[in-house]
């Protein structure tokens, strides 16, 4: 069929409205190649510049769910919370004995004291054995004595260690702030979230690399390890892997600008369209800079699937260019005839890959809202970068003789791999096909029964077990009895009446309530320090270890007890749930056990609310999740349909399109599930992007093979047809795209190298699905249609 039949068959598919429309753009484009040549040079050079300023961003409050309840009570006490929350545990360790010499001590000393002075640590809760808050109390004959764990008559000689070790088993910090086998003590380091001078948000690159200098590569040249675990340091950890990252971009634009020269075997037209996807990045960057937003870690990968998504259009135009110059026709009226061809379900496409995208805005995350907003910027630039300036470039430099010949050579190709293949669209292998989908849709769904929401794993799923911060994590929990994984739960009364019998005595149930909760290993609160005070101030008698109905004796022990245990104006008691990890069907027991016992006891002026600590963030996380990921799912297969269905006005079409990206969705969470892959922050927006992406591949293909219908061909040979040009180029991106994410399976960084399978998955699936169940669905469903 020749280059005019072709162009005809672009043209009589659109209505007359339509067709108008794309008649004006292109003599508009087409008439004015220098201006707009000079208008997108004139956005590059400035984007460009606007990129430079793009720095990596990072904020612990869009890591969160800011609008669930159980944040929203975070947040209103955030000052008593701190401690619980967002805190740094550092671990300094002596490799060569144990922490009661007077070198090691030094050590630790200057190890608190560089901490103390980095912006962003909250000064007055921090603690460490010097701190003042390390406090140590017993019971003797003259009664209650306490004092600081380090005195301040410390000097360094044996009789002071020995004071010392004595201090620290009075204060019980063996297993909390002191290593079981001594050889390492811990600095709680809580940070706030603004700077209190500028009110500025706390950058966690910057800090992290502040304590990285000051204090982990510091003391290491002494021969002292430094561990570090919590929230900020994870953050840390994968911007200062941004340059890793982008070494895997760059190693996959390489890849896929050699796999786009084996294909077209044009030097101009590969060097035109890799160079168009990068500018569209750059751009994409410029925008976000001037919009003042910055790349998170999580939406760090957005840019490649940005010129995933733009190598994916690229390559329908380079195809078409090749076959309209294969039939004579120069670089101009190729590129024009292109355009046309392309313009329409180009744009439709690109429109439902922001859909997919403008959908992850349901979910109340602001890292996964930005990341939401991010790429849409992207498609939003691609629209500009693919439909206008790339005809525009090929209109200047075409095709190479050797792209041609490449051309010439396939157009006189039997094509017996696509003739055997469109026999999918027969009745026979239809239904086969059909009936195949059907068996694999139900062994997913089977498969997927297993898969779970948050993490699986102990220490940060981010990283890899061997990763430096996983190995201090368990470093962590090996040599100390408190547990990483924190959940908090809020004790709230009438001002000044936390210490009374009735609302202490609430408090006692509800901790022996969750001791005995699988998954809670201890609990830590105000009222244990209440019993220990009264304890103490009995001469030590263990049948006073208990809550007195005596007013003046609760309010008496209740003084001096720690900021972390109590509100100022005693409203608020936090009660520590320390788990044994924090897995989903763990934080999920706690909830409920919670939400039972505040049904079975309602205290009247006295409360319990959920949740804080690391542990309690991340079931309000989950939850998030758990309600979100549905109506996602549900909104980005409905507007993308809406979308497609506005492009080919027919239901069953609609449905043939869409059958396919529904069936990948479900083999994509069977695999996760067997993987161990829990649906959460850093695999849920890949589910959506799959689809957004995936329906690119039906659109064009079915949008060929409507216009070879609309000449009257048989649906077999029309399918033929478009197999022979769009169904190459959805064959090649496809490949192209898998092979290009797959070498993020060696990164060091685990939650890219699990994106990095997942969109391996998808886009093979969904290739599959749109050169062999689409037709399938698509000659059964429209049988009548075509028969008349």
């Amino acid at each position: 069929m020749n280059a005019q039949v072709k162009q005809g068959v672009a043209r009589e598919q659109k209505p007359v409205a339509l067709q108008r429309l794309v008649d004006f753009t292109e003599r508009a484009l087409f008439r004015n190649r220098l201006a707009v040549l000079a208008v997108f040079l004139f956005a590059s050079l400035v984007l460009g510049f606007s990129a430079l300023s793009l720095r990596p961003d990072a904020s612990f409050t869009r890591m969160i769910p800011t609008g669930h309840p159980f944040i929203a009570n975070y947040l209103a006490f955030e000052d008593v919370l701190r401690p619980q929350s967002n805190v740094l545990r550092v671990l300094v360790e002596n490799p060569e004995g144990d922490i009661l010499t007077p070198e090691f001590l030094e050590t630790l000393r200057e190890a608190t004291d560089r901490i103390f002075y980095i912006p962003g640590v909250d000064r007055g809760n921090l603690k460490s054995l010097w701190t003042p808050n390390a406090m140590w109390a017993e019971v003797t004959t003259e009664g209650l004595r306490a004092g600081r764990v380090i005195p301040d008559t410390y000097d360094g000689s044996a009789k002071a260690l020995a004071q010392v070790r004595q201090n620290i088993q009075r204060a019980d910090m063996i297993g909390s702030f002191v290593a079981n086998d001594f050889r390492s003590a811990m600095i709680r380091v809580p940070l706030l979230e603004k700077d209190p001078e500028s009110g500025r948000p706390l950058d966690y690159g910057t800090f992290t690399q502040s304590l990285e200098r000051e204090v982990r590569e510091h003391f290491a040249a002494q021969g002292v390890n430094i561990r570090v675990v919590g929230f900020a340091q994870i953050i840390g950890d994968l911007l200062a892997a941004a340059g890793d990252i982008a070494l895997f971009f760059a190693l996959t634009v390489g890849l896929i600008s050699l796999m786009l020269y084996l294909y077209c075997r044009c030097w101009r037209s590969t060097a035109v369209t890799v160079l168009t996807c990068l500018l569209t990045v750059v751009c994409q960057l410029g925008l976000l800079s001037l919009l003042g937003y910055g790349l998170d870690p999580y939406s760090i990968l957005v840019p490649f699937l940005i010129f995933a998504i733009g190598i994916s259009h690229a390559v329908q135009n380079i195809n078409l260019m090749m076959s309209e110059m294969g039939g004579g026709a120069t670089p101009l009226e190729a590129s024009r005839r292109t355009f046309s061809a392309l313009f329409i379900p180009g744009t439709t496409a690109l429109l439902a890959d922001a859909v997919g995208f403008i959908t992850l805005l349901v979910i109340d995350i602001g890292v996964i809202q930005q990341l939401a907003i991010t790429a849409s910027i992207g498609v939003f630039v691609a629209i500009f970068t693919k439909m206008f300036l790339l005809p525009v470039l090929m209109s200047y430099v075409g095709v190479s003789p050797r792209g041609l010949r490449q051309q010439q050579r396939r157009d006189q190709s039997s094509w017996p791999v696509f003739r055997r293949l469109a026999a999918v669209v027969e009745p026979r292998y239809a239904i086969a096909l059909v009936l195949g989908s059907l068996v694999l849709l139900g062994i997913g769904y089977h498969a997927r029964q297993d898969l779970k929401i948050g993490d699986l794993d102990a220490g940060a799923p981010e990283f890899r077990p061997e990763a430096r911060y996983n190995q201090d994590n368990a470093y962590l929990l090996e040599h100390y009895a408190t547990s990483t994984d924190v959940f908090v739960v809020l004790f709230k009364t009438p001002p000044e009446q936390c210490a009374r019998f009735a609302a202490a005595d609430l408090a006692n149930q509800f901790e022996q309530r969750m001791l005995e909760v699988e998954g809670v290993e201890s609990v830590q609160s105000l009222y244990g320090e209440i019993r220990f005070n009264i304890l103490a101030r009995n001469e030590g008698n263990p049948k006073w270890a208990e809550l007195s109905r005596d007013q003046f004796v609760m309010n008496n022990a209740r003084t001096g007890a720690s900021s972390e245990l109590v509100a100022p104006d005693c409203s608020v008691a936090p009660i520590s749930l320390y788990l044994a990890d924090h897995k989903a069907e763990t934080l999920s027991r706690v909830v409920a056990a919670v939400e039972a016992f505040t049904r079975q006891y309602d205290g009247g002026d006295y409360q319990i609310l959920q949740a804080a600590g690391n542990a309690g963030i991340e079931a309000a996380t989950n939850m998030v999740i758990e309600q979100s990921e549905k109506q996602m799912l549900i909104l980005v297969f409905a507007i993308i349909s809406l979308v497609v269905w506005w492009e080919f006005k027919s239901l069953k079409v609609t449905f043939a399109l869409m059958a396919p990206l529904y069936l990948s969705t479900v083999l994509c969470e069977a695999v996760m599930a067997q993987m161990g892959l829990g649906v959460k922050i850093a695999t849920l927006p890949v589910i959506a992007l799959g689809v957004g992406i995936g329906v690119d591949y039906g659109i064009y293909l079915y949008s060929r093979v409507e216009g070879f219908l609309h000449r009257g061909l048989a649906f077999r040979e029309a399918f033929f047809e478009a197999l022979k040009t769009t169904g190459t180029s959805v064959a090649f991106t496809g490949v192209t795209l898998a092979l290009g994410v797959a070498t993020w399976a060696f990164s060091a960084l685990k939650f890219q190298a699990d994106m990095g399978l997942l969109l391996v998955l998808l886009f093979i699936w969904n290739m599959i699905g749109a050169l062999l169940l689409l037709p399938a669905l698509a000659s059964l469903l429209l049988r009548r249609e075509l028969a008349r």
